[in-house]
């Protein structure tokens, strides 16, 4: 597969979508006139447009042509029920016809009851609701850093942890200096980035390492359970366990990023799994039910010092938004029904995902073209409704690592990404870095639909570089 037939065979399929969805397309124009790119999100945007949405229910969304497009993106993976469900909309419309809904500025029981519900669900003792995972992790680093005087922050290569100054380092592979020891964004002071520590994802030696050359300087390791933009990949027991242990032993914070993985493999904290106590965790995404909702949770001696017991040190202020009557709303509904139907909802999720990795990477090999998928479980978390899309050079390769999914000496990159998602939104299908994540509205016909659009993408590919 030579670049230049990849960079023709999307362009083929670029030319091929924009014939095909004119209503999104006849916007792209407009949109770029006020927005950079055409839109406020980086990964919603794509080349020559991205599909504009009018409506969303349940596994599917519509846009502005017409399709009915099968969707694993699910909304940045936060919609477990699916699009709009029903067990979240009808209340929130009685709601705001009964006069609660939006912003009043005021504090009321709704928070009280959505934090009881997230702290008996995650062990934590103590919570603070805001807007984003960004945020969540912003706030859970300056926690960290005032409580133990300390300056440095530990992160794992490949794992992404918002657009916040202490997350914007070790994020993309660089392959001139096969590592992720960079900053991935101008504009941040170059103190940041001294700052800042990038150890390898699952290797726990590197991890002892770093810990005792810097130990004493760290004040946490913020770390993804399963890790997300990373490629979908979970923490070994082992790696988890010899992280907990580094970092009491040299007095810094463990905090888990679990803006993905909270109630995402059962009805609370990734963490609790591996049977580990972080100082601090973040949620974010799927406790909000579709709506802006992120939380900084965990020991009370921490979070206090954005309280007045702590004497309010840390400004965590939460911002205008933070806890909005609607969503937390929606996040006391979504907490709820997760925990009285936990039994239905994770072993239905955790099959059908496995069942659509297990669908593309068939549909694939059936053509005679070689891909992986990740996001399988491990011996600790047992099952997963996530998923993610690799075209490995070499057959039979496995990827297991951050390093493979960025490193174009090991996958085809474009294919996996650019060239995957528009040939299979040409079958009505969209996904996200090849897959994506499964909601309880999926069915096992939406599964088979996948498949089929799997199957006609495997043939264009092959026809493409007459595998």
């Amino acid at each position: 597969m030579n670049n230049s037939t990849t960079q023709k065979f999307i362009q083929d399929l670029r030319n091929e979508y924009a014939a095909y969805s004119p209503g999104s397309g006849k916007l792209k124009d407009r949109a770029e006139q006020v927005m950079m790119d055409g839109g406020s999100h980086t990964i919603r945007l794509m080349k020559p447009f991205p599909p504009r949405i009018v409506r969303a229910r349940g596994s599917c969304v519509y846009d502005e042509d017409g399709h009915e497009i099968l969707d694993f993106w699910q909304g940045h993976h936060a919609n477990i029920l699916g699009h709009n469900s029903p067990v979240l909309t009808e209340k929130l419309a009685e709601a705001f016809s009964s006069g609660f809904g939006l912003q009043t500025g005021f504090t009321d029981l709704l928070q009280i009851e959505t934090a009881e519900l997230l702290c008996r669900a995650t062990a934590a003792e103590r919570v603070r609701f805001t807007t984003s995972g960004t945020l969540a992790t912003m706030y859970a680093i300056l926690l960290a850093r005032a409580y133990t005087g300390r300056d440095m922050v530990l992160k794992v290569g490949g794992g992404w942890h918002g657009a916040q100054p202490w997350g914007l380092k070790g994020v993309d592979f660089n392959i001139a200096t096969d590592d992720f020891q960079h900053i991935d964004s101008s504009g941040i002071p170059l103190s940041v980035s001294d700052n800042v520590i990038v150890t390898r994802y699952n290797d726990s030696q590197m991890l002892e390492d770093n810990m005792k050359r810097f130990g004493d300087r760290i004040a946490c390791f913020i770390l993804e359970p399963f890790i997300g933009a990373g490629g979908f990949l979970p923490a070994g027991g082992e790696f988890i366990r010899t992280a907990r242990t580094l970092t009491e032993s040299c007095g810094s914070l463990l905090i888990l990023d679990e803006v993905i993985s909270g109630f995402r493999f059962h009805a609370g904290s990734a963490g609790s799994l591996y049977q580990i106590t972080p100082d601090l965790a973040t949620y974010g995404k799927i406790i909000g039910g579709g709506m802006p909702v992120s939380a900084v949770a965990g020991r009370a001696a921490v979070m206090e010092l954005a309280g007045s017991k702590g004497g309010g040190t840390v400004k965590f202020s939460g911002g205008t938004y933070c806890a909005h009557p609607s969503s937390m709303l929606a996040a006391r509904i979504q907490l709820e029904y997760l925990r009285d139907n936990a039994g239905q909802v994770y072993p239905y999720i955790n099959r059908l995902g496995e069942a659509a990795r297990k669908a593309v990477e068939k549909a694939f090999r059936n053509a005679g073209v070689y891909a992986c998928c990740t996001g399988y479980g491990n011996d600790i978390i047992k099952g997963s409704s996530l998923g993610m899309v690799f075209f490995p050079k070499k057959d039979g390769y496995c990827v297991s690592l951050p390093e493979d999914t960025r490193n174009p000496e090991i996958c085809h990159l474009e294919l996996g990404e650019e060239a995957l998602r528009l040939a299979l939104l040409l079958e009505d299908v969209h996904v996200m870095h090849g897959l994506g994540s499964v909601s309880t509205a999926h069915s096992e016909e939406d599964i088979s639909r996948l498949y089929e659009a799997c199957c006609r993408a495997a043939e264009r590919i092959k026809r493409a570089y007459e595998v």
